[in-house]
């Protein structure tokens, strides 16, 4: 260990960076043409040294294609050769226990030592998407999701008392994160003693306070022996500030017509510059992008390194919406090539 005063039980590690993505379709395009470009982004993301490459559950979307994570993550897995491949996340209220297990058991055994699987707590859609996705209100509430994520470990684990073994799956157990926007995921994570991630990338609010009490609520489990964080980051890294805050006028266009209720395909650059924002819409807008990563690489490195000095986090987890694939891939290159290389976290 380094020697002086303020280097004492303090090691400075490079931090690992990871990708989520939604395969957004752009407009003007297709679902098939949006999952072929998140299968190039996990090949080029693999080449540049990324860590995990994880997928997000979203339904009733016409913008996300990302809406069967388990099948993306097969076709991806069997693209690529190292890296992670995972769920952020698998919405635990959308399915029952047995069919994940034996979805990402069956991953694990293609895969083995490559799967994460990120569970979340919401159901990623509206209620009348979730109920048909379920067919049943049961699991659907909150309180049910501790039984049901303890249903889902024990069938990995050959729980006996639940009278059913899930094949694939006993036996074949991906790393397991919890993933969260609120102080239930963090708290629920720490006891079991499970890795976190917390969506900063749409609850930068709470993140801090999520972290300290995970932190706080961490035992020690057969998953993990100490506490693991991870964050979502809405990154855009391009040659100068201005190319950057132009591709990322879609992403916060699209945020607003969510909020309107109105979810569609990604909109073009062009489309976004040139709407008539309401004074409350660009309040909503330029929220989108409040402490996280827009910029050059020499602004991105900036709001990256201050991000990592507030949240002390292990791993910083990157996700990208712009109109055009190459913009998609550049900001990744950029970001690896020239910002990665000098990010670090003081444990």
């Amino acid at each position: 260990m380094p020697g002086g005063a303020d280097a004492v039980d303090r090691i400075v590690t490079q931090i690992p960076l990871s990708v989520l993505d939604l395969a957004p379709v752009a407009t003007g395009s297709s679902v098939g043409t949006a999952l072929r470009h998140t299968t190039t982004l996990a090949q080029r993301a693999e080449e540049l040294g990324y860590r995990r490459f994880w997928v997000a559950e979203h339904h009733n979307m016409p913008g996300i294609a990302s809406s069967a994570p388990a099948v993306l993550l097969a076709h991806l897995a069997a693209h690529t050769s190292t890296i992670r491949i995972g769920s952020g996340g698998v919405m635990l209220p959308n399915h029952a226990p047995l069919v994940v297990a034996e979805q990402f058991g069956t991953l694990e055994a293609l895969h083995p030592g490559r799967v994460d699987l990120g569970i979340g707590r919401a159901p990623g859609t509206d209620q009348l998407t979730a109920l048909a996705l379920r067919r049943t209100a049961e699991g659907l509430n909150a309180e049910d999701f501790p039984r049901e994520l303890g249903a889902l470990i024990g069938y990995f684990q050959g729980d006996a008392r639940l009278r059913i073994t899930a094949t694939p799956g006993k036996d074949d157990m991906p790393a397991i994160w919890l993933l969260g926007s609120s102080g239930y995921s963090a708290q629920l994570a720490g006891l079991l003693g499970l890795p976190f991630a917390f969506a900063h990338h749409f609850s930068g609010q709470n993140t801090v306070a999520a972290l300290a009490l995970y932190r706080e609520n961490f035992r020690p489990s057969a998953h993990l022996d100490r506490p693991y964080t991870m964050i979502g980051v809405n990154a855009i890294c391009a040659d100068t500030d201005e190319q950057a805050q132009w591709l990322s006028g879609p992403s916060r266009l699209a945020m607003i017509r969510l909020r309107q209720g109105r979810p569609g395909q990604l909109p073009t650059p062009q489309e976004a510059a040139a709407y008539p924002y309401t004074p409350a819409e660009r309040e909503v807008a330029d929220q989108r992008f409040v402490d996280q990563a827009l910029g050059s690489p020499e602004t991105v490195r900036r709001q990256l390194q201050d991000l990592l000095a507030r949240t002390r986090v292990d791993e910083l987890m990157l996700t990208t919406m712009v109109f055009d694939i190459a913009d998609r891939i550049r900001s990744f290159e950029l970001i690896a090539e020239k910002v990665a290389p000098e990010l670090s976290t003081v444990d």
